[in-house]
């Protein structure tokens, strides 16, 4: 099966171009809006649009999925999102029932942590070290000077018991829903509570241990608010470090956090999937299925380097209620759209670049999504790939794949793969996010430093020509240099790390992304913002969509639930013939 590649992009202008639905922003809510809009079955009374054009400021469509390919080596390398679960069942379904044809899912493989690192103040250790101390029934001790009750508990166990002790403190919970969490072993907790479960307890959950927060809806605290009051600041510390992702322990809405790290992080047995090819292909695939709805690009048209710049109402006597101005980047010049209604597919940074909450007339709706908009936190977020001769961690210490953690600015490495022809290998040399990222971003070049770059190094099986088509992607050499010391430091002098041949790297924070990922606020009542921004006046046709303002941020899915319940709602569509019929799509 060959490689799904993007359909090209219109990168020209067609001033007064007249349209029922434009859709702002060509990531993945964006590209599934379109798709759908053209392709999906009508509810009763509903109306298919006879015109939906995508607008994307950059080259590329996808956001923030990007699959690279680094010369001398076959094997995708993610420098985005990069997986997806088995629980995310609208991407499921696509992958394995509707893209069948072209997509093939395969697995995103943790490796053994017996072959994994971790080193955290100094101290190097393989990460299997608590799971062996346990089986042994005795107790690893790191570092960290943590609370008698939890020494010996892992990053994952020790979220789980902070969670578990808070849910059945509550009296509410227990009497609700007792029998769906169990504490059943040392450092062993389960939780069998559905996301409709979830979204009942998120909103009614209160906290109750004795204190400064006693008494308080757990909606309303800070994480790191309660993960201090629970265990101490030590043990946040060893959370927030040796977890590997210092987003998941912000200061970001607590009740909100409680599923995403008991569902998606800190489950034992979660797995992981990609696609063949690159990740990216979900995005390519539903641009190519859009733009096949008309050869012709009347009805379904991709335009890529223009940029909306202004959105007012159009005159009283216009068959169309919008008028979009748009910038093409090639030209320098302006032109104009018009839409009866319009879809921005967009992050909470491009939001605010444009303008968003301005494009609403009436002031007190207008108020509201500035408001909202500002509902979650914008995570940056790092990533630095780098490609070698050879695994050297296979041949070092054999790991095939999965993570090594430390608390040094690179945070993580994955062991990304070889290719199956060669031994030509890459590696994940750095993902980090939130306070990490801007130890990196003065290793990047700025208005007032020009960084020489990585000279790329031929290879038998990548050629000076190959590499000098990717020399202008290439990291800053002081940037490399600095994360192959810091990979040294990580796996220790029985480990030698070679010069990598090649590099890569991605800061999601620049604009107009603002971050690789968004967290909800304490405070937030989300599940009222959440419909809120799908359509912030009922009496306009124009709506926000995206992972930003979901309920599973970070993931496609959360993408993908916000544009199918925002479609339902307001565009006429039947749910999904493909789509299990009794999957919750959230709030």
């Amino acid at each position: 099966m060959s490689r799904v590649n993007p359909p090209p992009m219109d990168p020209g202008m067609d001033d007064g171009l007249q349209l029922d639905v434009a859709i702002i922003g060509a990531g993945v809510s964006g590209l599934y809006t379109g798709w759908r809009l053209l392709v999906g079955d009508l509810a009763e009374g509903g109306t298919r649009p006879s015109s939906v054009h995508v607008f994307e400021l950059s080259e590329r469509l996808g956001g923030r999925i990007e699959s690279v390919f680094l010369p001398g080596v076959s094997l995708a390398a993610e420098i985005g999102g990069m997986r997806y679960l088995q629980s995310h069942v609208i991407v499921n379904s696509l992958i394995s029932d509707v893209f069948s044809q072209e997509l093939t899912p395969q697995d995103f493989p943790l490796g053994d942590d017996k072959n994994h690192y971790r080193y955290l103040r100094g101290q190097r250790f393989k990460a299997d070290e608590w799971a062996n101390a346990q089986a042994d029934r005795r107790t690893f001790k790191t570092r960290y000077f943590l609370p008698d009750d939890v020494v010996g508990f892992d990053s994952d166990q020790l979220f789980n018991k902070v969670i578990y002790d808070v849910l059945m403190a509550d009296p509410w919970f227990q009497e609700r829903y007792a029998n769906q969490v169990k504490f059943t072993a040392p450092y062993d907790y389960t939780f069998e509570l559905t996301a409709r479960d979830w979204d009942d307890i998120k909103p009614n959950l209160t906290y109750r241990k004795p204190g400064p927060y006693q008494g308080k809806k757990v909606n309303d605290l800070g994480f790191w608010n309660l993960l201090k009051d629970q265990v101490g600041q030590e043990a946040y510390e060893f959370l927030a470090v040796a977890g590997g992702y210092y987003s998941n322990t912000i200061n970001w809405n607590a009740a909100e956090a409680f599923p995403y790290l008991v569902g998606d992080f800190s489950l034992a047995s979660v797995e992981y999937q990609t696609l063949k090819g690159g990740y990216d292909q979900l995005g390519n695939t539903l641009a190519q299925r859009f733009v096949a709805q008309d050869p012709s690009g009347k009805r379904a048209h991709l335009w890529g380097q223009n940029g909306l710049t202004a959105l007012t109402a159009a005159p009283e006597d216009s068959p169309y209620r919008y008028v979009l101005t748009l910038n093409n980047v090639q030209s320098g010049k302006s032109w104009t759209v018009y839409a009866k209604a319009v879809v921005l597919a967009m992050p909470r940074r491009a939001l605010e670049l444009i303008g968003a909450d301005r494009f609403f007339t009436r002031p007190q709706v207008s108020a509201q999504v500035r408001k909202n908009l500002d509902a979650v936190i914008s995570e940056p977020s790092f990533k630095l790939l780098m490609g070698f001769e050879s695994p050297w961690w296979n041949q070092e210490f054999q790991a095939v794949a999965g993570e090594s953690i430390t608390d040094l600015p690179m945070r993580q490495c994955y062991y990304f793969g070889t290719d199956p022809a060669n031994s030509h290998s890459i590696l994940l040399a750095s993902y980090n996010d939130m306070r990490t990222t801007p130890f990196w971003s003065a290793l990047m070049d700025s208005p007032h430093q020009q960084l020489e770059r990585f000279k790329p190094r031929p290879t038998a099986l990548a050629s000076r020509e190959a590499l000098a088509q990717v020399e202008d992607l290439q990291a800053p050499a002081v940037m490399v240099a600095e994360a192959v010391s810091q990979l040294q430091e990580l796996h220790g002098p029985a480990n030698p790390v070679p010069q990598p041949y090649v590099s890569y790297f991605r800061d999601w924070t620049d604009d107009p992304y603002g971050g690789g990922y968004h967290a909800w606020r304490a405070g937030v009542s989300v599940r009222d913002v959440m419909p809120f921004m799908r359509r912030p006046d009922p009496d306009e046709h124009l709506h926000i969509c995206g992972e930003a303002y979901s309920d599973q941020q970070g993931w496609v899915e959360g993408a993908f639930c916000e544009a199918e319940k925002m479609l339902q709602a307001h565009f006429g569509l039947a749910w999904p013939a493909w789509l299990d019929s009794q999957y919750y799509l959230g709030w």
